[in-house]
């Protein structure tokens, strides 16, 4: 599943980068999958990992105030300056760094520097540093400060914040009275829902009387965005001498209290119910591709099947185009050694040897002057041709005007694959013509009289002579097929005792032919075809509708046997 998420996840950051005017719908989406990544990236960590407690907040609300209230020191930075905070910052409380060194598994490829060296140029940074200090309010745990998320720079930061907001066993949201019911802040909640992790809201900068209208409002507000109990709230009163929040005495147990909410033999659920509160969204594009993608395949499919009946029509059946039967009527006369000819192929014994050899040098030139090979290039300029019209009406959809633009440009290169391939079609077919012949020949020597008669008559010398040159470049196919000579021994041969074997030849014969122009020429084509719009997308991983299905199909099992993808 890790894998499967950030394939997703790449997909929009590519949708982002392409289409910046389009970034609303994009951004949250792009968002939800970069929290569910590192969600499961802890999720592979999570029996090694120390106990993470994560500040989150708008600009100015005092996290890094509140920071330093909760670890007892001064490590964080604090500034008036919204937005001071641009990366992840972790202190180590009761910890050694050694306890920490998973981080880097987790945060990759972030770097991980010192306080010190952090850039406010570069957002892929966090810092741990170890707390000298025991503070009374925490247990042994990394704290997190994290930048803000609803400033107008906040989405070049944003990965960070949401990467350690995934780590969290505990969130602590730090508002202002000014802040708490801003729609970023509680967009952000819902967000996080699914993660089911221990809250405390911090109410910070309040003024003495206002704690109770504004905890009222907090509950009403929660009630509108979360389905889950209203979480504990530590009121923090302004204190204008220190400028610091303080948390009263009774308080200093809070989040120890909270900690034991924490329960990480969960995660593998809360995993699964991220994914599934998402999955129809984040999934929806794929969705609507695989629609274009097989309605494309079923147009491809008609318009080569509708290919195969003409070529069945145009050459298969028609009277006076189909030469391949005649092809075999001439391997035939080579074998059957007229005397009167026989002369011309003195120094082979077998000639049919000879006509193999002729044939392996002229077999290009063959399919040059086939007709069959004509009807076939009419078919696949019809294919295209139907396609680029089809494709003129459909504009529902972006990938449908990619793929037209995507035919458009590989029109020429699709032409000449399909002559590279008809034309290999072509030489492979003569052994099937080779074996015809030899079946034929086989059946004369079974009738003794009707072989001697061939070989005495005129004509049979006269066709074994244009066969001959056939092979040695002085005709073509089709001036072979309508040879008075060649038709009066076809129709002799048919009228002859063999004559219904005859038949049957050339019925096999078409039925193999036809086989082979399928599965040689027009399903590789077809395959070309229905490639097209995964190569429109060549820089964004494409998912198949099996590698969604494999995905949905862990849905049904129990959580602690959610297969990784």
């Amino acid at each position: 599943m890790l894998e499967f998420i950030f394939l997703l996840r790449q997909r929009y950051q590519i949708a982002l980068n392409s289409n910046p005017s389009d970034t609303q719908n994009t951004q949250s989406l792009f968002e939800q999958l970069t929290l569910a990544e590192a969600f499961f990236r802890k999720g592979k960590l999570i029996q090694t990992l120390p106990l993470q407690i994560v500040i989150i907040g708008p600009t100015q609300a005092g996290k890094s105030s509140l920071t330093n209230v909760f670890l007892q020191s001064q490590n964080a930075g604090v500034s008036p300056l919204a937005g001071y905070t641009v990366h992840p910052q972790g202190f180590c409380h009761n910890l050694k760094l050694s306890d920490c060194s998973n981080m880097a598994d987790y945060f990759a490829p972030f770097t991980q520097v010192t306080t010190e060296e952090l850039s406010k140029h570069r957002f892929d940074f966090y810092s741990l540093t170890k707390i000298e200090t025991s503070s009374h309010f925490l247990p042994a745990c990394i704290f997190w400060d994290t930048p803000d998320f609803d400033s107008i720079d906040s989405t070049d930061y944003r990965e960070g914040v949401l990467k350690t907001i995934a780590l969290a066993d505990v969130i602590i949201l730090a508002v202002s009275k000014e802040k708490y019911a801003d729609q970023t802040v509680w967009d952000t909640l819902k967000l996080i829902e699914p993660l089911r992790q221990p809250t405390l809201i911090c109410v910070n900068k309040l003024s003495e009387g206002s704690e109770a209208i504004i905890l009222e409002s907090l509950k009403e507000k929660w009630r509108d965005y979360r389905r889950d109990n209203f979480p504990d709230v530590l009121p923090l009163l302004y204190q204008q001498t220190t400028k610091a929040p303080d948390i009263s005495p009774t308080q200093n147990q809070i989040l120890f209290n909270l900690v034991k909410k924490v329960q990480r033999e969960k995660h593998a659920r809360r995993e699964q119910k991220l994914v599934q509160t998402h999955w129809q969204e984040w999934t929806k594009p794929i969705r609507a591709e695989h629609v274009v993608i097989q309605a494309w395949q079923t147009l491809v499919d008609s318009v080569i099947e509708q290919a195969l009946k003409n070529y069945e029509r145009d050459y298969l059946n028609h009277p006076h185009h189909y030469e391949t039967f005649k092809q075999a009527i001439a391997e035939l006369l080579l074998l059957l050694e007229i005397p009167s000819v026989a002369k011309m192929m003195m120094f082979v014994r077998n000639p049919f040897k000879k006509l193999r050899r002729l044939l392996g040098k002229s077999s290009s030139n063959l399919a040059k002057t086939s007709n069959e090979i004509t009807v076939l290039t009419q078919s696949v300029n019809h294919i295209l041709i139907e396609l680029a019209h089809q494709l003129s009406d459909k504009n529902t959809q972006s990938l449908w005007r990619e793929i037209s633009e995507e035919l458009r440009q590989n029109r020429q290169m699709l032409l000449n694959e399909f002559n590279h391939t008809a034309e290999a079609y072509h030489q492979n077919f003569q052994q099937d013509v080779e074996q015809a012949a030899k079946g034929l020949y086989a059946k004369l020597e079974e009738q003794p009289i009707v072989l001697n008669s061939l070989r005495a008559t005129r004509v049979t010398a006269d066709a074994a002579i244009i066969a001959l040159t056939l092979y040695t470049g002085g005709i073509g196919l089709h001036d072979l097929a309508i040879a008075p000579a060649m038709l009066m021994l076809t129709n002799f041969l048919t009228e002859s005792a063999i004559g219904s074997y005859m038949k049957k030849v050339e019925t096999d014969l078409k039925t193999q032919q036809f086989e082979a122009v399928k599965t040689q020429i027009f399903d590789v084509f077809s395959q070309r075809l229905n490639a097209l719009p995964q190569q429109i997308t060549k820089t964004t991983p494409y998912i198949s509708p099996e590698q969604l299905a494999a995905v949905e199909a862990t849905f049904n099992e129990k959580p602690h046997g959610l297969r990784l993808f």
